[in-house]
């Protein structure tokens, strides 16, 4: 019988939830690579690693949330990874992306990098596009505080990510 902890995920826990949040979506793929390592792992990293496998010309597009966009400057190696992928920034309803509200050195790469969505089509990486998000007053903090008071996370999460926090008694 395999032994339950109850508590937070492991690495491994994380991949079968990300597994069974896209299980029906055909066009996402799980990459776990970076969960196989003990390393620290950075996005300039991956993405080289991911340029290995797919080729220089296939389009990438990393997708943040405005929140990650706006840090993206203290990333290691950020400026290369225009060259590696596409950003596509989640904006939150009432907040818009505007090189004002950004240090200026990752303004002055949203001046020259800032396109529509086709760019992401066309070419392997470089651009910024922006998205808008769904209204939803809910952060992954709040949610994981959610499941820890056992109150009912059901229509914020796929109902087999629901089934298998219950079961491995995550998040208590």
């Amino acid at each position: 019988m395999r032994q339950v902890v109850a508590g937070f995920p492991k690495d491994k826990d994380r991949t079968e939830m990300l597994r069974l949040a896209i299980a029906e979506e055909p066009r996402f793929r799980l990459d776990a690579a970076e969960t196989r390592t003990s390393d620290p792992t950075f996005s300039i990293s991956m993405l080289n690693r991911l340029r290995a496998e797919l080729g220089a010309e296939r389009p990438l597009v990393m997708i943040l949330g405005m929140d990650s966009f706006l840090s993206l400057a203290a990333w290691r190696s950020w400026t290369e990874l225009f060259a590696l992928t596409h950003f596509a920034v989640g904006e939150r309803p009432g907040f818009r992306l505007s090189s004002q509200t950004m240090p200026r050195e990752l303004a002055d790469e949203y001046g020259r990098r800032a396109a529509d969505a086709d760019a992401v089509r066309s070419t392997p990486g470089g651009a910024i596009v922006t998205f808008p998000m769904t209204a939803l007053d809910i952060s992954a903090t709040a949610l994981r505080e959610q499941l820890a008071r056992g109150a009912s996370a059901r229509y914020l999460l796929p109902e087999t990510v629901l089934a298998y926090i219950r079961a491995h008694r995550l998040y208590r």
